[in-house]
């Protein structure tokens, strides 16, 4: 079994799936080819067994804890079986066993569940984009202004038809009707303008509409980068729970005179296993690194020798400080109770950005892993002043305002018509005596052709400058639009900046003080329990660490979202 053992290994190393897979191969089907049918099947029942023992391991901290870390389990569990998916497929191209066959299916089918149920930040960014109603009607505005570019053509031409009652006797014959055709012509180069203007606000609909995503997209983020506050300041509190559980049974023990060895272990362990949740900033991208490694080699050795002199404790502690635990852990539970419900509304708000049922649920990865900065300093500003949308969109309507003005002037100028008309006659005898008064000479009665031209006059020139002077002052009127946004858009980014540097700056600070209040706590406790010293300083030191653990989590979810704004504002 020492193959099977070497696999086993792997898993609480940090391979890659590249790695694990070549190590891994050659030993499996070793076993599977060397060892007899009840061997492999004790293999197989051993990798079974380690599959049950993880999900039960999980399942029982997910109790806990109140079912908070599913998602990141089920994300685990996969993570952890994917590399062995390959290794069945490799066996069963060798050997085509049914049995091995039946097992990489339920491989497969525990890997489709688990891996269905975790989603990133960016499967649900673009379910979003796919989804949202609102985004949908502003991409159907959108779609509806670019049909204005068809809509620009030569007016319709008209045709007027005329029936006499009574026939029109003139020299050519009666006439009996006539019909006339006419189509009017725009000044030269004005159906070109026009649908340059229509393309123009059709483009400056589309950065509105690039505006309404990237609103969207920061809403998607920050609503979840709240369900992950809320879901870590859950965690943090369940962790801050077991310590007061274990300073509880602590004071028990020392209020009854028992020994406290133990006690003070599961203290430390409390507080050594609930500082590891907050600890993920380090592999953020920020540049944010772990100072003070030295102060905690102190702690290690200061609290392993101060544990190896305690004895029992004396029978000196007291009933109160068992009591005032107590109170703690009961306002404690409630604020988990709590947290519950808010995390309820902030559910619902989530999904109904994603377009879809307020009851879905939301997988939300505990670990913070900060967003990459597209830049910083003058390269951003530049990127902000060349791709934001507002900006686009005032410059696309600036455009659409000079050629307007340009429209103005061309509906100044004459425009041309050119048609036919057409005259209907029929033939007529002559009638009267020739020289007489009712003398009619016959006509011939053929039909008549007149082709025709026309041009408008516009004389009133009072309108055509009025238009002109309109859109010259709605282009100026956009000018100092577009200075205002661009002042405005640099004092945000210098705003968002500062802050970020000031939440880095923050984070560095506060991850130093829980590493010196761990200590302080993990000694406080070590002294309480073997001297007998305040209970009152480590309740406060505990209030203290609590404190500081939620306030780092603000701070890098408060950076979050300020890198979320910076985004915004660039507008990719």
């Amino acid at each position: 079994m020492a193959g099977i053992n070497d696999i086993l290994i792997h898993i609480e190393q940090p391979n890659t799936f590249k790695s694990l897979k070549k190590r891994s191969i050659s030993a499996f089907y070793q076993i599977v080819n060397k060892m007899d049918k009840g061997l492999m099947l004790k293999s197989i029942s051993t990798l079974f067994l380690l599959i049950s023992s993880l999900l039960l391991s999980n399942f029982n901290l997910s109790q806990r804890v109140g079912f908070r870390k599913k998602g990141l389990m089920l994300k685990t569990i996969s993570t952890i079986f994917q590399p062995y998916f390959y290794v069945f497929q490799m066996v069963i191209k060798r050997e085509k066993g049914l049995m091995l066959y039946i097992i990489f299916t339920i491989f497969l089918l525990i890997s489709t569940i688990f891996q269905s149920n975790s989603q990133t930040l960016d499967q649900y960014l673009e379910l979003a984009i796919d989804n949202n109603p609102f985004l949908q009607a502003s991409f159907k505005g959108y779609q509806a202004s670019l049909e204005k570019t068809n809509q620009v053509s030569l007016e319709s031409p008209q045709l007027n038809i005329g029936v006499f009652t009574r026939p029109m006797e003139l020299l050519m014959g009666n006439q009996r009707g006539e019909a006339s055709v006419m189509q009017m012509f725009p000044w030269f180069g004005m159906l070109k303008t026009q649908k340059d203007e229509a393309t123009l606000m059709a483009e400056a609909k589309y950065e509105e509409f690039r505006q309404q995503r990237n609103l969207l997209l920061y809403q998607v983020k920050e609503t979840y980068f709240q369900l992950q506050q809320l879901q870590n300041t859950m965690d943090i509190s369940a962790s801050n729970l077991e310590i007061l559980k274990s300073l509880e049974e602590l004071a028990i023990i020392r209020y009854q005179g028992g020994n406290t060895s133990a006690a003070v272990t599961s203290v430390s362990n409390a507080v050594r296993s609930s500082s590891r949740p907050g600890q993920s900033s380090g592999s953020d991208g920020m540049g944010m690194g772990g100072s003070g490694s030295s102060s905690g080699g102190f702690a290690q050795s200061g609290g392993s020798s101060a544990m190896s002199t305690m004895g029992s404790g004396g029978g000196s502690g007291k009933l109160t400080d068992v009591l005032r635990l107590q109170v703690q852990i009961k306002a404690l539970e409630s604020d988990l109770e709590q947290l519950e419900v808010d995390k309820r509304a902030l559910t619902v708000r989530f999904n109904q950005l994603l377009g879809r049922d307020k009851n879905e649920a939301v997988v939300i990865e505990s670990q913070l892993e900060s967003q990459k900065a597209l830049g910083w300093e003058v390269e951003m500003l530049e990127q902000i002043f060349e791709t934001n949308p507002m900006l686009l969109m005032l410059e696309k309507e600036g455009l659409a305002f000079k050629k307007q003005g340009e429209m103005a002037k061309l509906e100044g100028k004459p425009m041309f018509g050119l048609g036919l008309n057409y005259m209907v006659f029929s033939p007529r005898p002559e009638s009267g005596m020739v020289g007489g008064m009712n003398y009619m000479p016959a006509g011939m009665g053929n039909n008549m052709v007149m082709p025709m031209a026309t041009v408008t006059l516009p004389i009133y020139r009072k309108k055509y400058k009025a238009m002109e002077a309109e859109s010259k002052l709605y282009w100026e009127a956009n000018e100092k639009q577009k200075e205002d946004l661009q002042r405005n858009l640099e004092t945000e980014f210098e705003s968002i900046l500062a802050n970020i540097k000031d939440s880095e700056r923050k984070i560095r600070l506060l991850e130093e003080q829980i590493e010196l209040t761990e200590q302080t706590l993990e000694l406080s406790v070590t002294s309480y329990a073997t001297e007998g010293s305040s209970f009152e300083e480590i309740l406060n030191i505990q209030r203290e660490l609590l404190a500081f653990r939620l306030n780092a989590l603000n701070t890098k979810i408060d950076r979050e979202i300020q890198l979320a704004k910076m985004k915004t504002l660039v507008g990719i």
